[in-house]
């Protein structure tokens, strides 16, 4: 089976094939960073008009990439939530579109299942049953997945999620948009020992990251004029450290009470370069630790036309607050 897939939740504009819910024949990906980049942030409106000029273009890509015609593909899915609603309305239209003028069948995707089904196009004997942590710029959950189409939350954050801590913490230490890749190369410069921060730690398997951004701004503050590039590094090394150690201390915590025999850890921020290295020592001799490759991290359309595959028939209605 073929599945074409459309991402446009947030900030990246993405065309993709699918082959039997495994198999990339083409992912095509657009980042808007450039675009963004001089406001700080995502402006929602821009965002939305860049993903309607881009995706024509790159669904031609995607097509002659995969060296197929839309007569051959069996199915569309479409990104319909979480995300900016903009946003995703340019990509539910465009795929309502396709639908309507190939005669081909069409199906929602919930943004959040994409990410674990990313983990599937890495590992192509991977199955659930498995335990997976879910760390982007909006959420920080950990879930079980007990079966195709199905998820358990069991944890989740408070407040900020990891991403969201990483883009703040970066624009308290003047490091611009997009913040979190640019922590991770700063952290890399410092020694968290110098400069160290508390990790946030509730009761069971809840996570917050406000107090952390709330003790790194009273230490800059502290600091003054006083602060150096080499305490910026210190601190971006015990920030990083704090939130990623916060990570896996629930996730290890999930493994005690429920043992599974797989781990997935997917997301944007399943991109970090130490919650990559600490996931692996953290779940070597539990489980087996299946993590994207960078770019099935961060979104993209191979991921949504994964899930689609696997999934039952969904709305198209766009739900920009849609969970699990």
């Amino acid at each position: 089976m073929l599945t074409l897939g459309i991402e446009t939740s947030c900030d990246e504009t993405s065309v993709a094939v699918v082959e039997d819910g495994r198999k990339v024949l083409a992912n095509v990906i657009h980042s808007q960073v450039d675009l963004h980049r001089d406001f700080g942030g995502v402006v929602p409106e821009l965002a939305a008009r860049d993903h309607l000029e881009r995706l024509p273009g790159l669904l031609d890509l995607a097509l002659d990439q995969a060296s197929l015609q839309p007569d051959d593909i069996d199915l569309l899915a479409v990104t319909r939530g979480p995300g900016l609603v903009g946003c995703l309305l340019v990509g539910v239209g465009v795929g309502q579109g396709l639908a309507a003028a190939w005669a081909k069948p069409l199906t929602g995707v919930n943004h959040l299942w994409g990410h674990i089904y990313a983990a599937m196009l890495t590992r192509p004997d991977l199955e659930p049953p498995l335990l997976g942590l879910v760390v982007s710029g909006a959420h920080s959950d950990l879930v079980r997945m007990p079966e195709h189409g199905r998820f358990q939350v069991i944890g989740r954050t408070r407040d900020d999620a990891a991403g969201e801590a990483f883009d703040k913490a970066a624009r308290m230490l003047g490091l611009g948009f997009p913040g979190g890749p640019a922590l991770d190369r700063l952290a890399r410069k410092g020694d968290p020992r110098r400069q160290p921060l508390p990790k946030p730690s509730l009761p069971g398997l809840e996570y917050s990251f406000s107090g952390l951004k709330t003790a790194l701004l009273y230490r800059l503050r502290d600091l003054g004029h006083n602060v150096t590039d080499q305490d910026r590094a210190d601190l971006a090394a015990a920030f990083e450290q704090s939130v990623v150690e916060s990570l896996l201390e629930k996730l290890e915590a999930a493994l005690e009470q429920e043992p599974a025999s797989e781990v997935v850890v997917a997301g944007g921020v399943a991109a970090n370069s130490l919650l990559r290295k600490r996931a692996a020592e953290v779940v070597a001799g539990r489980a087996r630790l299946t993590m994207p490759p960078l770019e099935l991290c961060t979104d993209n359309a191979a991921m949504i036309a994964a899930a689609g595959s696997y999934g039952p028939p969904a709305s198209t209605d766009v739900d920009p607050s849609l969970s699990w």
